[in-house]
């Protein structure tokens, strides 16, 4: 598992399949194989049925109202969007020879116990069950890591489901910040928030997106964040519950470029100069003659300029050389030199 490994140099990618599959595993293959090329560090998927997650009701209650799955009862959505089970083990094996990491999120004890049955290395919690402490602390238990997204929480909420891990002597935790709404809008996702999660909960932070493009995971990664999960798709087109805010392969790509590129604009916090910049330094300003000087002539606005390029001493002397008398000859052009400012010998 590269999370942790990742995590010290840079940030871990997580390509989410979830419904984009729709309901072929052939889809599901070839986006784990295209998530890998476009440099994704794990393909994500999600382990439910529609009977582990609500119960067949169709009263009021139970139906949806407004956003892209309006007019659906719950039941009938997770029909549609779960990931068959029979399929997981070879959608494992296919992360595994694709070389990538290979995650779910149970959203129920059988969940985790299957996944602990196919090997599964490490667990997400999605941001609807961060209230769910029970099925937290099973999982937990397992000593797996963690991550947990803490789309809707409150900071009590958020630490309930840390503790629920540390009751189990977890301590192998990452948070995201999460904005649940599909596609998040701008100005609703509160990005700034990262950098108060990591010195409030003392964990790695990331973010789980779904806003359109590329613009939030980079603020994200600027704000230090060390995990990014975006939903995948081959294609908008192919008709499913979460194409509408899934980034399609070329996208998802580019956000990866993008996320990297953020990386390098990073850098350390450090201010020495980069080898480019050494060659600069004989571009900066320094003080020479702009007249001929004699020796003995004093040094005035009208005969010492502060000029590019720095081949004399630095601007700062400016104003203690003015009004001094030139100790030498000075040609059109030439640096004036540090002994200028020098006391005289007695």
């Amino acid at each position: 598992m590269k999370l942790y490994e990742k995590m010290k140099t840079g940030t871990y990618i997580i390509a989410e399949m979830s419904a984009n599959h729709a309901g072929k595993i052939e889809n599901a293959f070839r986006i784990i194989e295209e998530a890998k090329k476009a440099g994704a560090d794990c393909v994500k998927i999600q382990t439910y049925t529609a009977d582990t997650l609500t119960i067949d009701c169709d009263s009021e209650a139970y139906r949806i109202k407004g956003g892209l799955w309006d007019g659906y009862n719950y039941y009938q959505l997770y029909q549609e969007a779960y990931t068959p089970w029979e399929w997981q083990p070879a959608l494992k094996a296919k992360c595994e020879e694709a070389g990538v990491d290979f995650l779910s999120t149970p959203f129920d004890r059988t969940a985790v116990d299957f996944l602990e049955d196919m090997g599964t290395e490490f667990y997400k919690i999605a941001s609807f069950e961060l209230v769910d402490i029970p099925l937290i602390e099973y999982t937990a238990g397992k000593g797996k890591p963690m991550i947990i997204s803490c789309g809707m929480g409150s900071v009590e909420e958020i630490e309930e489901a840390l503790a629920a891990c540390r009751r189990q002597r977890n301590e192998q935790i990452v948070l995201l910040k999460c904005c649940s709404q599909y596609p998040a809008k701008y100005e609703d996702m509160n990005l700034s928030v990262i950098s108060d999660m990591q010195k409030r909960f003392g964990v790695p932070i990331g973010l789980s997106d779904h806003s359109m493009g590329s613009l939030a995971p980079v603020a994200a990664v600027s704000l230090g964040a060390k995990v990014i999960e975006k939903h995948v798709c081959l294609s908008r087109k192919i008709e499913n519950p979460d194409a509408g805010f899934s980034m399609e392969i070329e996208e998802f790509a580019k956000m990866v470029e993008d996320v990297r590129n953020t990386e390098k604009m990073l850098g350390q916090p450090t201010y020495e100069l980069t080898e480019h910049e050494k060659t600069g330094l004989s571009i900066r300003r320094s003080l020479a003659a702009v007249k001929p000087i004699a020796q003995g002539e004093v040094f005035t606005a009208e005969n010492v300029r502060s000029i590019r390029p720095a081949i004399g001493i630095k601007p700062k002397y400016y104003p203690a050389l003015l009004g001094k008398k030139a100790k030498k000859d000075y040609a059109y052009g030439e640096p004036i030199v540090m002994s200028e400012l020098e006391k005289r010998k007695i």
